[in-house]
């Protein structure tokens, strides 16, 4: 079980930028012709996001406590129990599709294949979860939240590549602007974001951030089912914007996610594990959502981290208008 911090661990954690490094540099060309992208295991560029958005907003800090104070008066309380019991919170999904060749300017096939991928994902229908070890079947969990896709805006641009710094979200930088955040789950999906010499495959703002870059931000490479993703890191990426830590807690033996259930571990993990993977004494959890393994082996959520997702729905809490 983990150590659970309050507001001193709250705040190392603001922004997800979740990032995998290429083994060679992705040129334009091979963009614009699809060719085969080399993608190496995913790293995890949140701190330096982190630091970029205190130094523009120190405010956030403050925010970011207000949130997790919050989270913990929730659980405490049962709160989320009683939300939980008043069925299925639909999340109405807007879909901006920042393009500036063809190839991605995605289809509405993909973007419904990624809401169906959540839907299973967060409905615990995932196809591979028969796979999941006995000792951790016990705690997985059906979140009890629906993804419905709303509307897909779709914007010609001049840029091919955008760095992490929520430009994509303003019409001003030749992006696309929020639409009612504090009802819509906004998702950018933009062309390669290369960044600290990886590729970004996406990245989340974390409840408590600003109205005007809430959401998340994909690759088009890897929304949906295509040959690089069965579109897992929008999971992923979605259980950041819904509160979630990374389940390694984002440092070694003792690091939390807040989350109780979830194995102690001193690492993301890579490829597909054989379990069990033992690391702290204790098996890790390689097939939740949370970590890196790759896509066919993320499998579930947890109890836990369902009732940490569910807070930010309760009464007062920062995304409570979405289960109005």
């Amino acid at each position: 079980m983990k150590r659970i911090y309050l507001l001193a661990s709250a705040l190392t954690l603001v922004f997800a930028s979740c990032q995998k490094s290429s083994e060679e540099s992705v040129e334009d060309s091979m963009l614009a012709s699809q060719e085969t992208l080399e993608i190496a295991k995913e790293q995890c560029g949140t701190m330096g996001v982190l630091d970029e958005k205190i130094a523009e907003n120190p405010d956030l800090v403050a925010k970011m406590a207000a949130v997790e104070e919050h989270t913990q008066k929730a659980l405490s309380n049962g709160w989320t129990k009683r939300l939980a019991a008043d069925g299925k919170i639909e999340i109405p999904i807007v879909f901006h599709v920042l393009y500036k060749d063809a190839s991605e300017n995605i289809p509405l096939s993909q973007l419904q294949d990624q809401v169906a991928a959540l839907n299973e994902d967060f409905s615990m229908n995932n196809p591979g979860r028969n796979t999941i070890p006995s000792e951790f079947t016990q705690v997985e969990a059906n979140i009890g939240v629906r993804f419905v896709l709303e509307d897909v805006i779709r914007v010609k641009t001049k840029k091919r590549q955008w760095r992490p710094d929520d430009s994509m979200k303003f019409t001003s930088s030749d992006g696309s602007d929020v639409v009612n955040p504090q009802e819509f789950l906004n998702i950018w999906v933009v062309s390669n974001m290369p960044y600290r010499g990886g590729n970004i495959l996406g990245y989340a703002q974390f409840p408590g951030g600003s109205w005007a870059t809430d959401g998340v931000v994909m690759d088009h490479r890897f929304t949906g089912t295509t040959q690089y993703s069965t579109g897992r890191t929008a999971t992923h990426e979605v259980g950041h914007w819904l509160n979630l830590r990374h389940i390694w807690g984002d440092g070694g033996c003792g690091a939390t996610d807040f989350v109780a259930d979830t194995p102690d571990s001193d690492a993301a993990s890579r490829g597909c594990p054989t379990y069990p993977t033992v690391n702290c004494g204790t098996a890790d959890m390689t097939m939740n959502f949370m970590d890196y393994s790759d896509d066919p082996c993320l499998n579930m959520f947890t109890e836990g981290q369902k009732s940490r997702m569910l807070s930010v729905f309760a009464n007062g809490g920062f995304r409570a208008t979405m289960a109005d």
